[in-house]
Protein backbone atom coordinates (compact mmCIF):
# COMPACT_ATOMS: atom_id res chain seq x y z
CA UNK A 1 0.00 0.00 0.00
CA UNK A 2 1.36 3.40 -1.11
CA UNK A 3 1.87 5.89 1.65
CA UNK A 4 -1.00 8.35 1.94
CA UNK A 5 0.34 11.95 0.89
CA UNK A 6 0.86 14.80 3.37
CA UNK A 7 0.29 18.10 2.88
CA UNK A 8 2.17 21.25 4.14
CA UNK A 9 -1.05 22.25 6.30
CA UNK A 10 -1.05 18.41 7.71
CA UNK A 11 2.61 18.68 8.48
CA UNK A 12 2.15 21.83 10.32
CA UNK A 13 -0.56 20.59 12.41
CA UNK A 14 1.26 17.78 13.42
CA UNK A 15 4.58 19.12 14.79
CA UNK A 16 2.28 21.37 16.59
CA UNK A 17 3.72 24.36 14.52
CA UNK A 18 1.32 27.33 13.93
CA UNK A 19 0.02 27.39 10.09
CA UNK A 20 1.37 29.29 7.73
CA UNK A 21 -1.18 31.21 5.48
CA UNK A 22 -0.85 33.57 2.80
CA UNK A 23 -3.31 37.04 2.40
CA UNK A 24 -5.07 36.91 -1.35
CA UNK A 25 -3.78 40.46 -2.12
CA UNK A 26 0.19 39.12 -2.03
CA UNK A 27 0.67 38.32 -5.40
CA UNK A 28 3.65 38.80 -7.46
CA UNK A 29 4.90 42.51 -8.04
CA UNK A 30 3.98 44.22 -11.18
CA UNK A 31 6.47 46.44 -13.19
CA UNK A 32 5.33 49.12 -11.53
CA UNK A 33 6.04 48.23 -8.31
CA UNK A 34 8.89 46.43 -8.71
CA UNK A 35 10.83 49.93 -9.80
CA UNK A 36 13.48 50.91 -6.85
CA UNK A 37 12.90 54.30 -7.36
CA UNK A 38 9.87 56.49 -6.46
CA UNK A 39 9.91 57.40 -10.27
CA UNK A 40 6.81 55.78 -11.64
CA UNK A 41 8.20 53.26 -14.38
CA UNK A 42 9.08 54.45 -17.86
CA UNK A 43 10.41 57.41 -16.34
CA UNK A 44 13.75 56.36 -16.01
CA UNK A 45 14.00 56.65 -20.08
CA UNK A 46 12.69 60.52 -19.81
CA UNK A 47 15.74 61.09 -17.15
CA UNK A 48 18.14 59.75 -19.47
CA UNK A 49 16.43 61.75 -22.31
CA UNK A 50 16.64 64.87 -19.88
CA UNK A 51 20.38 64.32 -18.93
CA UNK A 52 21.76 64.30 -22.45
CA UNK A 53 19.46 67.00 -23.56
CA UNK A 54 21.80 69.05 -20.17
CA UNK A 55 24.71 67.74 -22.19
CA UNK A 56 23.91 68.86 -25.51
CA UNK A 57 23.30 72.43 -23.97
CA UNK A 58 26.60 73.03 -23.18
CA UNK A 59 27.91 74.53 -26.48
CA UNK A 60 31.77 75.56 -25.96
CA UNK A 61 32.21 79.18 -26.53
CA UNK A 62 34.07 78.74 -29.78
CA UNK A 63 31.10 77.55 -31.54
CA UNK A 64 29.99 79.41 -34.44
CA UNK A 65 26.52 81.65 -34.11
CA UNK A 66 24.85 79.95 -37.06
CA UNK A 67 24.41 76.68 -35.33
CA UNK A 68 22.37 78.34 -32.45
CA UNK A 69 19.21 78.00 -34.79
CA UNK A 70 20.39 74.35 -35.66
CA UNK A 71 20.35 73.92 -31.65
CA UNK A 72 17.33 75.82 -31.32
CA UNK A 73 15.54 73.15 -33.59
CA UNK A 74 17.23 70.36 -32.04
CA UNK A 75 16.58 71.22 -28.57
CA UNK A 76 12.46 71.53 -30.07
CA UNK A 77 12.49 68.45 -31.21
CA UNK A 78 14.00 66.74 -27.84
CA UNK A 79 11.31 68.57 -26.26
CA UNK A 80 8.79 66.59 -28.18
CA UNK A 81 10.02 63.47 -28.13
CA UNK A 82 10.49 63.99 -24.10
CA UNK A 83 6.90 65.09 -24.15
CA UNK A 84 5.36 61.54 -26.18
CA UNK A 85 7.91 59.68 -23.09
CA UNK A 86 6.53 61.35 -20.19
CA UNK A 87 2.69 60.59 -22.07
CA UNK A 88 3.14 57.13 -22.51
CA UNK A 89 4.75 56.47 -19.01
CA UNK A 90 1.75 58.27 -17.64
CA UNK A 91 -0.47 56.12 -19.51
CA UNK A 92 2.03 53.09 -18.90
CA UNK A 93 1.46 54.21 -14.88
CA UNK A 94 -2.52 54.07 -15.13
CA UNK A 95 -2.50 50.91 -16.68
CA UNK A 96 -0.13 49.13 -13.57
CA UNK A 97 -2.62 50.98 -10.91
CA UNK A 98 -5.54 49.35 -12.61
CA UNK A 99 -6.72 52.03 -14.60
CA UNK A 100 -7.66 51.23 -18.49
CA UNK A 101 -6.49 53.82 -20.60
CA UNK A 102 -8.68 52.29 -23.55
CA UNK A 103 -12.00 52.14 -22.32
CA UNK A 104 -13.89 50.22 -25.37
CA UNK A 105 -11.15 47.53 -25.50
CA UNK A 106 -12.36 47.16 -21.81
CA UNK A 107 -16.05 46.99 -22.40
CA UNK A 108 -15.55 44.28 -24.98
CA UNK A 109 -13.66 42.37 -22.91
CA UNK A 110 -16.65 42.48 -19.85
CA UNK A 111 -18.76 41.82 -22.96
CA UNK A 112 -17.57 38.81 -24.01
CA UNK A 113 -16.75 37.33 -20.14
CA UNK A 114 -20.32 38.36 -19.53
CA UNK A 115 -21.58 35.88 -22.87
CA UNK A 116 -19.82 33.26 -21.33
CA UNK A 117 -20.68 33.89 -17.85
CA UNK A 118 -24.56 33.63 -19.09
CA UNK A 119 -23.54 30.40 -21.13
CA UNK A 120 -22.75 29.16 -17.91
CA UNK A 121 -25.33 30.40 -16.15
CA UNK A 122 -27.66 28.45 -18.07
CA UNK A 123 -26.31 24.86 -18.08
CA UNK A 124 -26.04 24.89 -14.46
CA UNK A 125 -29.69 26.21 -14.18
CA UNK A 126 -30.71 23.10 -15.91
CA UNK A 127 -29.15 20.58 -12.90
CA UNK A 128 -31.21 20.36 -9.82
CA UNK A 129 -30.60 18.79 -6.50
CA UNK A 130 -32.69 15.90 -5.37
CA UNK A 131 -33.90 14.82 -2.02
CA UNK A 132 -35.09 10.92 -1.84
CA UNK A 133 -36.56 9.32 1.29
CA UNK A 134 -35.92 5.41 1.30
CA UNK A 135 -37.80 2.43 2.88
CA UNK A 136 -35.93 -0.67 2.09
CA UNK A 137 -38.01 -3.98 2.26
CA UNK A 138 -36.62 -6.27 5.08
CA UNK A 139 -36.31 -10.05 3.67
CA UNK A 140 -36.12 -11.12 6.91
CA UNK A 141 -39.18 -9.81 7.69
CA UNK A 142 -41.01 -9.88 5.08
CA UNK A 143 -44.33 -8.11 6.34
CA UNK A 144 -42.34 -4.89 7.52
CA UNK A 145 -39.81 -2.65 5.60
CA UNK A 146 -36.36 -1.41 7.29
CA UNK A 147 -36.46 1.97 8.90
CA UNK A 148 -36.18 4.80 6.96
CA UNK A 149 -33.43 6.65 5.44
CA UNK A 150 -32.45 10.19 3.79
CA UNK A 151 -30.20 11.25 0.91
CA UNK A 152 -29.63 13.99 -1.63
CA UNK A 153 -28.33 13.09 -4.97
CA UNK A 154 -28.17 15.33 -7.97
CA UNK A 155 -30.21 15.45 -11.84
CA UNK A 156 -30.45 17.66 -14.81
CA UNK A 157 -33.80 18.91 -17.09
CA UNK A 158 -34.59 17.59 -20.26
CA UNK A 159 -36.89 17.75 -22.98
CA UNK A 160 -40.48 17.13 -21.93
CA UNK A 161 -40.83 18.66 -18.70
CA UNK A 162 -38.52 15.57 -17.28
CA UNK A 163 -35.27 15.15 -14.74
CA UNK A 164 -32.86 12.53 -15.09
CA UNK A 165 -31.04 11.10 -12.70
CA UNK A 166 -29.57 7.53 -11.70
CA UNK A 167 -31.84 4.61 -10.65
CA UNK A 168 -29.99 3.96 -7.57
CA UNK A 169 -30.90 7.74 -6.49
CA UNK A 170 -34.27 7.08 -5.62
CA UNK A 171 -33.56 3.49 -5.31
CA UNK A 172 -37.18 1.98 -2.99
CA UNK A 173 -38.23 5.46 -2.72
CA UNK A 174 -41.08 7.02 -0.34
CA UNK A 175 -41.08 10.52 -1.34
CA UNK A 176 -38.63 12.27 -3.75
CA UNK A 177 -38.05 16.51 -3.94
CA UNK A 178 -36.36 18.26 -6.12
CA UNK A 179 -34.72 21.91 -5.77
CA UNK A 180 -33.16 24.30 -8.49
CA UNK A 181 -30.16 26.17 -8.13
CA UNK A 182 -30.63 29.41 -6.33
CA UNK A 183 -34.21 28.60 -4.80
CA UNK A 184 -35.64 27.58 -1.54
CA UNK A 185 -38.73 26.08 -2.42
CA UNK A 186 -38.97 22.03 -2.78
CA UNK A 187 -41.07 20.47 -5.51
CA UNK A 188 -42.79 17.13 -5.04
CA UNK A 189 -41.69 14.85 -8.14
CA UNK A 190 -42.99 11.60 -9.00
CA UNK A 191 -40.98 8.60 -10.84
CA UNK A 192 -42.18 7.66 -14.20
CA UNK A 193 -39.77 4.99 -15.18
CA UNK A 194 -36.63 3.09 -12.80
CA UNK A 195 -33.77 1.41 -15.11
CA UNK A 196 -32.05 -1.02 -12.82
CA UNK A 197 -29.83 -2.44 -15.07
CA UNK A 198 -28.80 0.58 -16.76
CA UNK A 199 -28.93 2.98 -13.25
CA UNK A 200 -31.05 5.45 -14.86
CA UNK A 201 -34.69 6.93 -13.41
CA UNK A 202 -36.65 9.59 -14.88
CA UNK A 203 -39.10 11.93 -12.44
CA UNK A 204 -41.50 14.90 -13.36
CA UNK A 205 -43.12 17.34 -11.29
CA UNK A 206 -46.77 18.66 -11.63
CA UNK A 207 -46.40 22.20 -10.23
CA UNK A 208 -46.03 24.40 -13.72
CA UNK A 209 -43.64 26.96 -11.59
CA UNK A 210 -40.84 24.47 -11.66
CA UNK A 211 -40.49 25.01 -15.12
CA UNK A 212 -40.29 28.94 -15.50
CA UNK A 213 -37.42 29.91 -17.01
CA UNK A 214 -35.57 26.85 -17.77
CA UNK A 215 -34.59 25.38 -20.76
CA UNK A 216 -33.47 21.60 -20.99
CA UNK A 217 -30.08 20.45 -22.12
CA UNK A 218 -28.98 19.23 -25.55
CA UNK A 219 -27.36 15.81 -25.89
CA UNK A 220 -24.28 15.34 -27.33
CA UNK A 221 -22.91 12.61 -29.43
CA UNK A 222 -20.27 9.78 -27.89
CA UNK A 223 -17.00 11.80 -26.98
CA UNK A 224 -13.80 10.45 -28.27
CA UNK A 225 -10.16 10.35 -26.22
CA UNK A 226 -9.29 13.06 -24.00
CA UNK A 227 -12.00 15.41 -25.16
CA UNK A 228 -12.73 17.36 -22.12
CA UNK A 229 -15.72 16.92 -19.90
CA UNK A 230 -17.12 18.99 -17.10
CA UNK A 231 -19.50 17.18 -13.87
CA UNK A 232 -21.88 19.74 -12.23
CA UNK A 233 -23.70 18.32 -9.39
CA UNK A 234 -24.41 18.61 -5.62
CA UNK A 235 -21.31 16.62 -4.03
CA UNK A 236 -20.51 15.98 -0.36
CA UNK A 237 -18.47 18.88 1.22
CA UNK A 238 -21.00 21.58 0.65
CA UNK A 239 -25.12 22.14 0.07
CA UNK A 240 -24.45 24.21 -3.06
CA UNK A 241 -23.46 23.59 -6.61
CA UNK A 242 -19.92 22.08 -7.44
CA UNK A 243 -18.12 21.70 -11.00
CA UNK A 244 -15.43 19.25 -11.69
CA UNK A 245 -13.50 19.29 -14.90
CA UNK A 246 -11.60 16.94 -16.67
CA UNK A 247 -11.25 14.49 -19.74
CA UNK A 248 -12.22 11.23 -21.21
CA UNK A 249 -9.84 8.21 -20.48
CA UNK A 250 -11.76 5.48 -21.83
CA UNK A 251 -14.98 4.08 -23.95
CA UNK A 252 -16.19 0.55 -22.91
CA UNK A 253 -18.65 -2.23 -21.87
CA UNK A 254 -18.29 -1.94 -18.41
CA UNK A 255 -20.36 -3.84 -15.52
CA UNK A 256 -22.67 -1.23 -13.81
CA UNK A 257 -22.72 -1.87 -10.71
CA UNK A 258 -26.33 -1.04 -9.36
CA UNK A 259 -27.73 -3.63 -11.89
CA UNK A 260 -25.11 -5.90 -12.12
CA UNK A 261 -25.44 -4.91 -16.23
CA UNK A 262 -22.75 -4.39 -18.86
CA UNK A 263 -23.12 -1.44 -20.84
CA UNK A 264 -21.21 0.84 -22.79
CA UNK A 265 -19.96 3.64 -20.22
CA UNK A 266 -17.01 6.07 -20.44
CA UNK A 267 -14.12 6.80 -17.93
CA UNK A 268 -13.19 10.30 -16.99
CA UNK A 269 -10.68 11.66 -14.51
CA UNK A 270 -13.02 14.15 -13.36
CA UNK A 271 -13.74 13.66 -9.87
CA UNK A 272 -16.85 12.29 -9.25
CA UNK A 273 -18.08 11.80 -5.14
CA UNK A 274 -21.26 10.76 -3.33
CA UNK A 275 -24.04 13.35 -4.24
CA UNK A 276 -22.52 13.64 -7.87
CA UNK A 277 -24.50 10.71 -8.86
CA UNK A 278 -27.18 11.91 -11.18
CA UNK A 279 -25.32 15.01 -12.18
CA UNK A 280 -24.70 16.03 -15.99
CA UNK A 281 -21.90 15.83 -17.47
CA UNK A 282 -20.96 18.39 -20.70
CA UNK A 283 -18.60 18.57 -23.21
CA UNK A 284 -16.90 22.04 -24.34
CA UNK A 285 -20.09 22.72 -26.48
CA UNK A 286 -22.09 22.79 -23.53
CA UNK A 287 -24.05 19.45 -24.97
CA UNK A 288 -24.49 16.59 -21.90
CA UNK A 289 -22.31 13.43 -23.34
CA UNK A 290 -22.99 11.24 -19.47
CA UNK A 291 -24.42 10.54 -16.47
CA UNK A 292 -22.38 10.70 -13.69
CA UNK A 293 -23.20 7.37 -11.99
CA UNK A 294 -20.49 5.50 -10.24
CA UNK A 295 -16.49 5.98 -9.43
CA UNK A 296 -13.23 3.55 -8.75
CA UNK A 297 -12.20 3.55 -5.43
CA UNK A 298 -8.79 1.20 -4.99
CA UNK A 299 -5.66 1.91 -2.97
CA UNK A 300 -3.74 1.71 -6.32
CA UNK A 301 -5.90 3.73 -8.60
CA UNK A 302 -6.67 7.32 -8.64
CA UNK A 303 -9.18 10.12 -10.20
CA UNK A 304 -11.23 6.86 -12.13
CA UNK A 305 -14.98 7.79 -12.39
CA UNK A 306 -17.56 6.65 -14.90
CA UNK A 307 -20.90 8.22 -16.95
CA UNK A 308 -23.29 6.45 -18.52
CA UNK A 309 -22.99 7.70 -22.01
CA UNK A 310 -25.60 9.24 -24.69
CA UNK A 311 -26.41 6.23 -26.29
CA UNK A 312 -27.66 4.29 -23.02
CA UNK A 313 -29.55 7.36 -22.19
CA UNK A 314 -31.07 7.49 -25.41
CA UNK A 315 -32.18 3.73 -25.59
CA UNK A 316 -33.67 4.61 -22.03
CA UNK A 317 -35.46 7.43 -23.38
CA UNK A 318 -36.84 5.84 -26.35
CA UNK A 319 -38.29 2.69 -24.62
CA UNK A 320 -40.13 4.91 -22.56
CA UNK A 321 -41.50 6.13 -25.22
CA UNK A 322 -42.27 3.55 -27.29
CA UNK A 323 -44.01 1.16 -24.51
CA UNK A 324 -45.27 3.79 -22.68
CA UNK A 325 -43.24 2.16 -20.02
CA UNK A 326 -39.45 0.84 -19.32
CA UNK A 327 -38.97 -2.51 -20.46
CA UNK A 328 -35.24 -2.97 -19.90
CA UNK A 329 -32.42 -4.08 -22.30
CA UNK A 330 -32.33 -7.17 -23.73
CA UNK A 331 -30.20 -10.02 -23.27
CA UNK A 332 -29.21 -12.91 -25.38
CA UNK A 333 -29.59 -15.54 -22.81
CA UNK A 334 -25.97 -17.06 -23.13
CA UNK A 335 -22.53 -17.46 -21.44
CA UNK A 336 -19.89 -17.85 -24.35
CA UNK A 337 -15.67 -18.05 -23.64
CA UNK A 338 -13.01 -16.52 -25.85
CA UNK A 339 -11.44 -18.94 -28.12
CA UNK A 340 -8.11 -16.88 -28.68
CA UNK A 341 -5.98 -20.64 -28.41
CA UNK A 342 -5.41 -21.82 -31.88
CA UNK A 343 -5.69 -25.57 -30.73
CA UNK A 344 -9.00 -25.29 -29.43
CA UNK A 345 -10.41 -23.71 -32.84
CA UNK A 346 -8.39 -26.73 -34.30
CA UNK A 347 -10.48 -29.29 -32.08
CA UNK A 348 -13.55 -27.69 -32.71
CA UNK A 349 -13.29 -27.79 -36.47
CA UNK A 350 -13.09 -24.22 -37.71
CA UNK A 351 -11.04 -23.04 -40.82
CA UNK A 352 -8.54 -20.81 -40.59
CA UNK A 353 -10.46 -17.44 -41.47
CA UNK A 354 -12.91 -18.25 -39.30
CA UNK A 355 -13.30 -16.79 -35.94
CA UNK A 356 -15.76 -16.19 -33.29
CA UNK A 357 -16.84 -17.70 -29.33
CA UNK A 358 -17.86 -20.33 -27.88
CA UNK A 359 -21.30 -21.24 -26.07
CA UNK A 360 -20.89 -22.53 -23.10
CA UNK A 361 -24.36 -22.38 -21.80
CA UNK A 362 -27.76 -21.25 -23.02
CA UNK A 363 -30.67 -20.20 -20.70
CA UNK A 364 -33.56 -22.46 -21.25
CA UNK A 365 -36.20 -19.91 -20.99
CA UNK A 366 -34.39 -17.64 -23.56
CA UNK A 367 -35.76 -17.71 -26.96
CA UNK A 368 -32.11 -18.17 -28.16
CA UNK A 369 -32.61 -22.20 -26.51
CA UNK A 370 -34.60 -23.18 -29.74
CA UNK A 371 -31.97 -22.37 -31.66
CA UNK A 372 -28.34 -22.63 -29.87
CA UNK A 373 -26.88 -25.01 -27.85
CA UNK A 374 -23.90 -25.58 -25.52
CA UNK A 375 -20.83 -26.14 -27.80
CA UNK A 376 -21.71 -24.30 -31.13
CA UNK A 377 -19.73 -20.97 -32.09
CA UNK A 378 -21.55 -17.29 -32.90
CA UNK A 379 -19.68 -16.35 -35.65
CA UNK A 380 -21.53 -12.74 -36.31
CA UNK A 381 -24.44 -11.17 -34.83
CA UNK A 382 -26.36 -8.70 -36.63
CA UNK A 383 -24.16 -9.66 -39.80
CA UNK A 384 -21.28 -7.91 -37.93
CA UNK A 385 -18.07 -10.56 -37.69
CA UNK A 386 -17.63 -11.07 -33.79
CA UNK A 387 -13.43 -11.95 -33.39
CA UNK A 388 -12.21 -14.85 -31.66
CA UNK A 389 -11.83 -12.62 -28.33
CA UNK A 390 -15.23 -11.36 -28.18
CA UNK A 391 -15.05 -8.24 -29.97
CA UNK A 392 -16.19 -6.21 -33.03
CA UNK A 393 -15.29 -3.07 -35.15
CA UNK A 394 -16.33 -0.02 -32.56
CA UNK A 395 -14.70 2.80 -34.00
CA UNK A 396 -11.76 3.83 -36.14
CA UNK A 397 -8.80 2.16 -34.56
CA UNK A 398 -11.47 0.84 -31.91
CA UNK A 399 -12.79 -2.36 -30.78
CA UNK A 400 -15.33 -3.39 -28.17
CA UNK A 401 -17.39 -6.31 -26.74
CA UNK A 402 -20.22 -7.27 -28.95
CA UNK A 403 -22.47 -7.10 -26.12
CA UNK A 404 -22.50 -3.45 -27.43
CA UNK A 405 -24.53 -4.38 -30.87
CA UNK A 406 -27.03 -6.53 -28.21
CA UNK A 407 -28.01 -3.48 -25.56
CA UNK A 408 -28.78 -0.99 -28.69
CA UNK A 409 -31.29 -3.81 -29.93
CA UNK A 410 -34.89 -3.60 -27.98
CA UNK A 411 -36.75 -6.37 -26.49
CA UNK A 412 -38.70 -9.15 -28.88
CA UNK A 413 -36.53 -7.15 -31.39
CA UNK A 414 -35.36 -10.04 -34.26
CA UNK A 415 -31.85 -9.83 -35.59
CA UNK A 416 -29.92 -12.04 -37.68
CA UNK A 417 -26.90 -14.18 -36.42
CA UNK A 418 -24.66 -17.11 -37.64
CA UNK A 419 -23.81 -20.20 -35.98
CA UNK A 420 -21.42 -23.38 -36.73
CA UNK A 421 -22.02 -26.67 -35.35
CA UNK A 422 -21.02 -28.89 -38.17
CA UNK A 423 -22.12 -26.70 -40.31
CA UNK A 424 -22.24 -22.80 -40.93
CA UNK A 425 -25.83 -21.63 -40.85
CA UNK A 426 -27.47 -18.51 -40.46
CA UNK A 427 -30.34 -17.86 -37.67
CA UNK A 428 -33.01 -15.03 -36.33
CA UNK A 429 -33.58 -15.25 -33.00
CA UNK A 430 -35.72 -12.60 -30.88
CA UNK A 431 -34.29 -10.92 -27.82
CA UNK A 432 -35.14 -11.59 -24.11
CA UNK A 433 -35.62 -9.39 -21.46
CA UNK A 434 -32.82 -8.38 -19.74
CA UNK A 435 -31.82 -10.36 -16.03
CA UNK A 436 -30.53 -7.83 -14.02
CA UNK A 437 -30.69 -7.71 -10.20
Amino acid sequence: MAPKRRTRKADAMSAGAPLETEPLHDAPASPAQAEPSGMPAGDSNVAEVLAAQKGARRRPRDAPADDAAEDGQQQRKRRGRIGNMAGEASASTRDNQGLSAVEPAEDMLTDSLDGDRSSGEMLMECVVKIFCTHSEPNFSLPWQRKRQYSSTSSGFITDGKRILTNAHCVDHHTQVKVRRRGSDMKYVAQVLAVGTECDIAMLTVEDPAFWLGVEPVKFGVLPRLQDSVTVIGFPIGGDTMSVTSGVVSRIEVTSYVHGAAELLAIQIDAAINSGNSGGPAFNSKGECVGIAFQSLKHEDAENIGYVIPTPVMEHFINDYERNGQYTAFPALGIEWQKMESPFMRTALGMQAEQKGVLIRRVEPTAPVSKSLKKGDILLSFDSVGIANDGTVPFRSGERISFNYLVSKKYTNEEVRQKKRKEKTMPFGINLMRSQGL
